[in-house]
């Protein structure tokens, strides 16, 4: 039976042989024809103008494609256009007006918030003509950090507050000033902080099954650890790949800071749609936006707005097949994955247990004052981890100057002199919680979690979006402008985050919520607040609920940043 098999397949060689090679006979002979008219054109031309000729046609080509926005022609065009039309005395006049509104708007809020409702706050703007007393200087302190924040929250706010507890403020007062005149940039006055850094790493990168390979480094803040991961995959790929013009993969949900990156370092990033049921980062849309420039891709866990984990084992499947680092950000919840399979809440594989993951960012510094609460990582600010597979890839993240006079220079981060007390503080935090420490508050903040979770499923008018796994679940309505209901949270002191595109709100548990009574609280008020506006779901949309709703509706984003701008110039003002 195998012969006529093979005689088959030999005549359907010789078929599809003959088949191609008269194709390609009759392109040939078109390449032929075309180079025939061409040169019959081109010989009145001396060799000297043909040359220069194509030499000006080639680099206006070139021109052209270097001039192309990293975001694509596309978005280029039509901030072009925006730009242009801004510029149109009527057009320009009304922009402005509104732009000023904004300003003013911006500038009472703001000072609302400096004063703190002592109409009598004054700035201190040239230095006091003789030395403040101790005293002096600590009331002025006391009376500065009384605005806004008092010091307890009732666990009404989402995020932004953590906690290590009383006992670890006292102690980490104590360590930081033991510490605080210490610099790591100069390794031979301060061993002991270097010292604190390497074990603060190894430890971290044992909670995220590292082996003896894996390496990392101390950062300041989560967003320096993206920064560092970018900058060393964009060296990665010029330098060992031979990649001039590196893109980078990342959700459409991932943290802006790796469009900062992408903005500091000129680089190229691919932002890739979600999926609108999961709210996890499309797959197969990832896949195929991969091209031979991409030197990085990246996975949430979890993503900051809807709280959802992406399929990082997917992920890491990717980066292995095309030979691709992936980095992991976990730094809004890493030192809670890393704790929930032991807290009873297990998650897919993550971390450095996929081989296609080489990178992972996890914050140690989530935490807040004067609660006696314990809070994630718990570190005060000023502290993220930044993990590697390996060193040879922590070495794109160095800064290395061989040829300054002043004599070598390196630096493992983006800072130089970088504050000792903060690695001290950061290392005294770890050890004083262990790990049976950090596997109890999570059980807490998980436990707390799923529960809202459940619970908000139920009430009719609002959707939790995806399937929050950790410790944010974020919230959408068919029914009604959902950022009413951030406003009607916020009348019951409930201070919850607005997201966008789509309009959505979410809410960042942490400790503070595992309080008796808070969660119960929260739900109560959510189901008084949308039973009020599924009453009436066509009203009027107000307040600040009103401004973000229709910023989401401008097509010129640069008024938008420009409205930002003004907001973040406001906070720099002593003139009120």
């Amino acid at each position: 039976m195998s012969v006529p098999h093979l005689e088959l397949t030999k005549l359907e060689t010789t078929i599809m042989s003959d088949a191609f090679r008269g194709i390609f006979s009759n392109i040939l002979n078109e390449g032929q024809h075309l180079r025939e008219i061409f040169n019959r054109r081109l010989v009145a031309y001396e060799p000297l103008v043909l040359v220069g000729g194509s030499g000006i046609i080639a680099y206006g080509i070139h021109y052209m494609v270097i001039r192309i926005p990293n975001d694509g022609i596309y978005a280029g065009v039509k901030r072009t256009f925006f730009r242009i039309r801004n510029r149109i005395p009527f057009i320009k006049s009304i922009i402005d007006r509104e732009l000023a509104k904004s300003a003013k708007s911006i500038t009472d809020n703001v000072e609302k918030l400096y004063r703190g409702g002592n109409e009598n706050c004054k700035f201190i703007t040239v230095l006091p003509k003789g030395p403040m007393s101790s005293s002096e200087i600590l009331v002025q302190v006391e009376s500065y950090l009384k605005l806004g924040y008092n010091g307890s929250d009732g666990g009404l706010m989402s995020g932004a507050l953590y906690h290590g507890g009383e006992g670890l403020t006292k102690l980490n007062t104590k360590v930081y000033e033991m510490s605080s005149w210490s610099n790591t940039l100069h390794a031979e006055v301060f061993p002991g902080i270097l010292k604190m850094e390497a074990e603060i790493v190894r430890m971290v990168a044992d909670l995220f099954h590292g082996d003896s390979e894996s390496c990392g480094s101390v950062t300041s803040c989560g967003t320096e650890s993206i920064l560092l991961a970018v900058k060393a995959y964009r060296d990665y790929g010029t330098t060992e790949l031979g990649i001039l013009h590196p893109e980078i993969l990342v959700a459409s949900s991932a943290h802006p800071a790796f469009n900062k990156a992408a903005q500091l370092y000129n680089i190229k990033i691919k932002s890739v749609p979600l999926d609108q049921n999961t709210y996890t980062v499309d797959v197969k849309a990832m896949k195929k936006m991969i091209t031979r420039n991409t030197v990085m891709i990246v996975g949430s866990a979890p993503a900051y707005p809807h709280g959802c984990m992406d399929n990082i084992k997917a992920i890491s499947e990717i980066g292995l097949k095309h030979n691709i680092p992936v980095h992991v950000d976990a730094c809004l919840g890493g030192f809670l994955i890393a704790f929930m399979s032991k807290a009873g809440f297990p998650l897919e594989p993550f971390d450095f247990q996929l081989p296609g993951v080489t990178s992972i960012s996890a914050d140690t510094h989530k935490v807040t004052h004067h609660l006696p609460l314990c809070d994630y990582g718990s570190a005060p600010k000023g502290s993220s981890i930044l993990l590697f597979r390996s060193k040879k890839l922590r070495q794109y993240q160095y800064f290395i100057h061989t040829e300054w006079c002043g004599g070598l220079y390196a630096s493992q981060t983006l800072a130089g002199s970088r504050a000792g007390a903060l690695i001290a503080v950061c290392w005294t935090t770890m050890l004083y919680f262990g790990m049976s420490g950090y596997v109890d508050m999570t059980k807490s903040i998980i436990q707390t979690a799923r529960h809202i979770k459940y619970q908000l499923k139920q009430i009719q008018g609002i959707d939790v979006m995806g399937n929050p796994e950790v410790s944010i679940i974020a919230l959408k309505s068919e029914e009604f402008d959902i950022y009413r209901l951030l406003e009607a949270m916020k009348s019951k002191g409930w201070v919850m985050n607005a997201l966008q595109f789509p309009s959505s709100i979410h809410f960042c548990l942490s400790y503070n919520q595992t309080a008796p009574g808070v969660a119960d609280k929260f739900l109560k008020d959510i189901r008084d607040a949308v039973e009020v506006l599924m009453s009436d779901p066509d009203s009027e949309t107000t307040g600040v609920a009103a401004i973000y709703g229709t910023s989401q509706t401008v097509s010129d984003r640069s008024i938008v940043s420009e409205i930002t701008a003004i907001y973040l110039d406001t906070l720099y003002e002593t003139n009120f």
